[in-house]
């Protein structure tokens, strides 16, 4: 293996850990990334670092701080509905070309992706909450293999983008909407084996505004601008109990070597 083989399979590697890591909430949203304590943590240069971090940049995921170096990309409610109005817009129209021409081994991978996706949510609605990350990417492939068929790499890698600042979101939150996520994904395979893109959509729209919804009015932490729980007034205490219950955010375990989905190069 040549010198520069070498550092471009270290810098992807890199690239691919820092990202996972940024998305699964391991770095948290504003965090200082000092160039010499993130090199070492990662294993490269700096000079590399700052290449992948300007990648990372582009994406949204970075923030550049001119001459101060680089921080996490905030997170805010306001962010997060148009993120999710993104994800919305670029899947609903996959959703009407894959219905449209999608093909037995197309069915195949649907069915395929949501019997795993529903065992991971019956794990989940259970009370194991300690495959997280693997739940995120049985849900991933299941959203993926329904516009898969859509024809058009560019659209999917769009989506996959805005897919990818979406989850960040979750998972800063730790959204799990338990049964009604689970029966609109059940819908979803019904329509992607009935061809009905336009209930397809109609399904979307409230599974992922009301995946905001939710997490917004369950922000106990104040994560997203608005008043931390234990601030709040007793009314809206009383309108968040199932927040108050519900586990903080930690760093899920493996973040760091198992992103979500190979990245993009």
């Amino acid at each position: 293996m040549t010198k520069s083989q070498t550092t471009e399979t270290i810098g992807e590697s890199a690239y691919r850990r820092i990202r996972s890591d940024i998305i699964f909430g391991v770095l948290a949203p504003g965090q200082k990334l000092r160039l010499e304590r993130v090199s070492e943590s990662y294993g490269m240069s700096i000079p590399t670092l700052r290449e992948l971090l300007n990648r990372m940049c582009a994406e949204s995921l970075i923030v550049a701080e001119g001459q101060r170096g680089f921080e996490v990309a905030p997170v805010s409610a306001e962010d997060f509905r148009q993120v999710a109005e993104l994800r919305l817009l670029l899947e609903n129209h996959a959703l009407e070309q894959s219905y449209s021409s999608g093909d037995l081994d197309w069915e195949g991978r649907v069915v395929s992706a949501h019997h795993k996706l529903g065992v991971m949510e019956k794990r989940m609605l259970a009370g194991q909450r300690q495959d997280q990350e693997l739940w995120k990417q049985c849900d991933w492939d299941f959203h993926h293999s329904l516009i898969s068929a859509c024809g058009s790499k560019v659209l999917l890698d769009a989506h996959a983008a805005a897919y990818d600042r979406y989850l960040r979101y979750q998972m800063i939150a730790v959204v799990f909407r338990g049964e009604i996520a689970a029966r609109e994904h059940q819908a979803l395979l019904e329509t992607a084996l009935a061809r009905d893109w336009k209930r397809a959509q109609s399904i979307m729209v409230s599974h992922i505004r009301g995946c905001v919804e939710h997490a917004l009015k369950e922000d106990s932490a104040g994560l997203f601008g608005g008043a931390p729980l234990s601030q709040r007034t007793p009314a809206a205490k009383g309108s968040d109990a199932q927040a108050s219950g519900r586990k903080p955010k930690r760093a899920l375990a493996g973040a760091a070597s198992t992103p979500l989905r190979k990245a993009k190069g």
